[in-house]
């Protein structure tokens, strides 16, 4: 048994130490937001948060996080609550065919517990996920929508 710390809630999980994160969240748990997309830690679709950092979960073997905080996309939004991510994500119409959406959001939540007003060449930099629909204006749009959302939050 690898006990975690999942969205919050203490969580054991009954897999064998290799498996990727990745299967042991969808299959095991039940969480199934997280997408497997290439396998090998390039597109970032399986973007969760380890401890409060992006990771890419398909190529993190579940044996290593024992005692770890992961954070999923179910479980990004608090107290029924969306993330400012995820709604910039709304207000700026990101989605197309959606599937890369949870890592992306994943990965942009990071960035701004991290930095909370990125530059273009920080978003260049840090978010690197793929999306084949191309809607990357609308990411950035959206990234910069959070950013500015959460500090008006903050300072308001």
């Amino acid at each position: 048994m690898i006990e975690i710390n999942l969205n919050g809630q203490r969580t054991q999980l009954d897999v064998a130490p290799d498996t990727p994160l990745l299967w042991a969240l969808r299959e095991n748990v039940g969480l199934t937001g997280t997408k497997f997309g290439c396998g090998i830690g390039a597109c970032g679709a399986c973007t969760v948060h380890l401890n409060g950092v992006a990771a890419r979960s398909c190529i993190i073997p579940t044996g290593s996080v024992e005692g770890a905080t992961i954070t999923t996309i179910e479980g990004l939004a608090t107290e029924g609550e969306l993330h400012p991510v995820q709604s910039a994500w709304l207000a700026e119409q990101v989605p197309q065919c959606g599937y890369c959406q949870s890592g992306m959001i994943m990965a942009v939540a990071a960035l701004l517990a991290e930095n909370p007003n990125p530059t273009d060449t920080d978003i260049n930099n840090q978010i690197t996920n793929l999306c084949r629909c191309g809607t990357y204006a609308r990411i950035r749009s959206a990234i910069h929508t959070a950013a500015n959302s959460d500090s008006e939050s903050v300072d308001g």
